[in-house]
């Protein structure tokens, strides 16, 4: 073989799959070992470096110091394979490279050399091209910079084994494409869409041979009614459409969907909830357009910009390219950034197992989550992601988004992507939390914080932050009237806002002196700490506003003070730049100045004088009259502290609506032409027999009763047999207050049920506790366990993991809950530890006296059953799933257990009745594959 010829050097040591306690070792001679962790350890010590996948866990599990120096599968995948999702585990990696599935530890530690020469074949592939010699150079990079152990077999595929280094391969911008502006789209028609023509495009996406499922058909049909055209301004059909788990309720709307949008010549905007419901709502979009070129040209993920790489943090990052701990991570988004889809560095294209992988830190500086971004005034603006995807959202027929997205664009009057006229919500029954969350407002040490950092810039920290001034100070120079009113502005900042130190300061006996915006906060902790009934020192606390103390009535006097002087020379600086823009001499202003001016002028309007207004108006209630007890307010104002780890972090003051929906209805649904809202739980399953009075819930909890004209309502069964594939449980046995008898119930359970297993907690605490006690014995019996806020991954990618290993377990929050979609059985046992009640605030005691109807328990109920319903539909995918659903909650109600489908008994036993009926129904199950459309 020549030496310019491909070659595949394959590692010469051992591989190794760990679990908690033992290991699995493949010897170079073959052998398969099984070893304690001690054993492994000294094996280890004596041998070359192992091959094995996910090194960090392996260490973990064996409890022994890092894996210096071993050959990490995932490294090489991440390196091979960019921009390929993969579940960081043997299993997940044989999936994803059509390899066969190993059914054990012995199974998987024989695999790993077919991995290693799978991907470098992959690599040997690309030698010789423009690709390959990039790859190469990178290498190259990583074998002088990172001592990378893969760096050699990389370079002798690549045919490249001499190769010097050079960083101008880890510069990705330079082979990314540019954008190009479009003029703006005509205004789209009003056609509307046909029940049977939805019906027809649902039939075309399906195929000839697929299951007919007339629920799907009557969904589809339903949902046209959304895409009508509108009578009057101000009055958009609504559509809300509950479709059971099963109905398929996605490809559902989508028929309906991409008939308008292509009639019309307008997108049609698909919300979800999460981005993790993003990415499933994506991949969902495959049948409709299955040519991955056509699809790019149709279909655009909008998320906020923080979700996305930017180009300029990267390039600042390669600075520290050549430091060890560093070049790796560096190199490998390098790599990533030349082969994604679309940027998305949060639940996209990118390995959220890179992070575990990384220095702790390596990967938070990628994207903008300061909105520090300067849009037209950066280098890369013509090539930068976000605005990629806003272009590509302009020409598209179907714009995946979230609800957070979609309202806070709203608010900003369409924002960067315009205003939709159409809007489908799937995941419907989050409106309300969304909508509280994007519709709220506070000022606290965090918020004010930001709004410093983007005025004044780094203030000598880390941060790459310019401010304002380096922002307009091109044009400054041209319009010296701006030099006033910014210097104010920016003096005025510097004096009121509270500085950097203020978290190391929060206990302080007083405030730093002259400093309003710490005066207050610092006003606002003592309130708090004076007027919480209960303070264990661990959980963050909050009180009531009213009736107003003395320090905090004269702080926030001074500190609205503070903000006028603030708000005032801000206002005369937008105003200037708007004037600049609207002058005469148009013919000499060039495209990059006006946009220029049209940054400034919004980021001054968004970023510093919108959270201005925001804050004065909150603060002005505190002279105001207290409200009158029983009265309804319009606004719920309270003072919050904040602590992490038993550590008082912040405190402050915080304002939402009392009923999120009036806001979301005004400034979302209104403006719409049509919106449809669905979701498997809109309705309250208590209410089965009075469907009027459930109907009416799920209007007030989605806006619907805020618009003029009355939504259409539908409501679709789901075709499973919950009774007999399902058993649900509430075992009476069990004190949950006490962390060991928990543990071991849900230990045991998950056994039973030899995996395939979510737990699910209402309590981060509790979680981590339960995962620390069960995790060695479920290693024990082969059975893997992860955790959210335990496990250093995205939630998207332990759902990838848990879906890949048949028999592993998951633990997990609301969040989780949300997130799973996960049919056959990777997923036959879910336990909750306790009944979702809601959090008891301020907030919630308002909304259960103003919103509940006279019932504030029944608001409690409700809150209790939506949760329970919501998980578990995530036990049953597909119609021949088999499930069971246990409650260890002795003291749950059984009003609430009506959040089960018709059919479903809800048993209450004890532990050891639950274990075996657990056993009776899942033993042997092996569903047929295939997946809910």
């Amino acid at each position: 073989m020549s030496p310019s010829s491909p070659r595949l050097l394959l590692p010469e040591g051992p591989a190794l799959v760990a679990g908690f306690g033992r290991a699995t070792v493949l010897t170079a001679d073959g052998e398969v070992l099984a070893m304690t962790a001690r054993e492994a350890a000294a094996f280890l010590a004596e041998n070359p470096p192992p091959l094995l996948v996910h090194a960090p866990a392996a260490a973990r599990r064996l409890d022994i110091p890092p894996l210096d120096g071993a050959l990490d599968l995932l490294e090489l995948f991440a390196f091979a394979c960019p921009a390929e999702p993969a579940p960081p585990t043997p299993r997940g990696l044989a999936l994803v490279l059509g390899l066969p599935l190993p059914a054990d530890d012995e199974a998987a530690a024989a695999l790993l050399p077919e991995i290693t020469v799978t991907l470098l074949r992959r690599l040997a592939g690309q030698a010789g091209t423009e690709a390959g010699r990039g790859a190469a150079a990178i290498a190259a990079h990583l074998r002088d910079a990172a001592q990378w152990p893969w760096a050699e077999a990389v370079l002798a595929a690549l045919a490249q084994p001499g190769l010097k280094a050079g960083r101008d391969a880890l510069k990705a911008w330079r082979r990314l494409p540019e954008w190009e502006e479009t003029p703006p789209p005509p205004p789209p028609s009003s056609h509307a869409v046909e029940p049977a023509e939805a019906r027809r495009r649902l039939a075309e996406m399906l195929g000839p041979g697929a299951e007919q499922r007339p629920q799907q058909a009557d969904y589809a049909s339903a949902a046209a009614a959304a895409f009508a055209p509108r009578e009057a301004e101000g009055e958009p059909r609504m559509v809300l459409a509950e479709a059971g788990t099963g109905t398929g309720k996605t490809l559902g709307y989508i028929a309906p969907a991409s008939l308008w949008a292509e009639r019309n010549g307008a997108p049609v905007w698909l919300s979800t909830f999460t981005r993790n419901l993003q990415r499933q709502l994506d991949h969902e979009l495959h049948r409709l357009y299955p040519d991955p070129e056509e699809r790019r040209q149709r279909i655009a993920v909008r998320k906020g910009r923080e979700n996305y790489l930017c180009l300029l943090n990267f390039e600042e990052s390669l600075g520290r390219s050549g430091m060890r701990d560093m070049a790796l991570p560096i190199a490998l988004v390098a790599r990533w950034a030349g082969a994604t889809r679309d940027g998305d560095i949060v639940g996209g294209d990118f390995p959220g197992w890179l992070l575990e992988l990384s220095p702790p830190g390596a990967l938070g500086g990628f994207a903008d989550r300061r909105g520090e971004c300067i849009r037209s005034a950066c280098a890369h603006y013509r090539k930068c992601f976000v605005e990629h995807s806003i272009r590509r959202a302009r020409t598209a027929r179907l714009v995946v988004a979230n609800h957070a997205l979609v309202m806070v664009q709203a608010a900003l009057g369409g924002g960067e992507d315009g205003r939709p006229t159409r809007y489908v919500f799937d995941e419907g029954h989050h409106i309300f939390d969304a909508a509280d969350g994007a519709f709220s407002a506070a000022f606290t040490g965090i918020e004010a914080l930001e709004l410093r950092r983007w005025l004044l810039g780094n203030e000598g920290g880390r941060s790459r932050a310019k401010g304002l001034r380096a922002r307009i100070e091109e044009l400054a120079g041209e319009l010296p009237e701006l030099t006033p009113p910014l210097e104010l502005a920016l003096n005025t900042a510097r004096d009121a806002l509270p500085t950097p130190g203020w978290f190391g300061r929060i206990g302080d006996e007083a405030p730093l002196a002259g400093n309003p915006g710490e005066a207050f906060l610092h006003a606002a902790r003592r309130q708090v700490l004076a007027r919480a009934p209960e303070d264990d020192g661990v959980y963050s606390l909050e009180c009531d506003l009213h009736p107003v103390g003395e320090a905090l009535l004269e702080a926030g006097r001074a500190l609205d003070a503070a903000l006028d002087l603030l708000e005032r020379p801000l206002a005369r600086l937008r105003d200037l730049l708007q004037a600049r823009l609207e002058a005469e001499d148009q013919e000499e202003m060039d495209t990059s100045e006006r946009i220029r001016l049209e940054t400034a002028i919004l980021g001054i309007e968004r970023r510093a004088l919108a959270p201005v207004k925001a804050w004065r108006g909150m603060l002005g209630t505190l002279t105001g009259p207290a409200p009158e007890p029983g009265t309804r307010p319009l606004m719920v104002d309270w003072l919050q502290l904040d602590r992490r780890e038993g550590r008082d972090w912040d405190a402050g003051m915080h304002r939402h609506w009392l009923d999120p929906t009036i806001p979301f209805a005004r400034v979302v649904a209104g403006p719409a032409h049509g919106l449809l809202v669905t979701s498997a739980t809109l309705t309250d399953s208590a209410k089965r027999a009075d469907p009027e009075a459930a109907w009416r819930e799920a209007e007030a909890r989605t806006g619907a009763s805020h618009l003029p004209l009355p939504a259409v309502r539908a409501a679709l069964p789901s075709p499973f047999d919950y009774a007999a594939n399902t058993r649900a449980f509430v075992v009476t046995d069990v004190d949950v207050r006490m962390a060991g008898q928990t543990s071991a119930a849900i230990r045991d359970l998950f056994l039973a049920a030899g995996g395939g297993a979510l737990g699910l907690f209402t309590a981060i605490r509790r979680l981590r506790e339960v995962a620390r006690r069960i995790g060695p014995a479920l290693e024990e019996k082969g059975i893997p366990l992860y955790a959210q806020h335990v496990d250093a991954m995205d939630n998207a990618t332990l759902v990838d993991v848990f879906r890949a290993e048949e028999d592993s377990c998951l633990l997990g929050t609301d969040a989780m809950r949300d997130g799973v979609d996960v049919p056959g059985r990777s997923l036959r046992l879910l336990v909750f530890d306790r009944v979702p009640w809601p959090r008891r605030t301020i907030l919630h005691r308002e909304r259960r006296l103003h919103l509940s109807g006279g019932q504030p328990q029944g608001l409690d109920d409700a809150h209790a059953r939506h949760k329970l319903r919501q998980a578990f539909g995530r036990l049953v995918r597909r119609a021949d799933d088999r499930g069971v659903f246990v409650l260890l909650d002795r003291a749950a109600p059984s009003r609430i257990l009506a959040a089960l489908p018709e059919g479903v008994a809800v048993r209450r036993v004890g532990l050891a009745e639950a274990i075996r009926e657990t056993r009776s129904l899942l033993e042997g199950y092996a569903p047929a594959h295939g997946g809910e459309t």
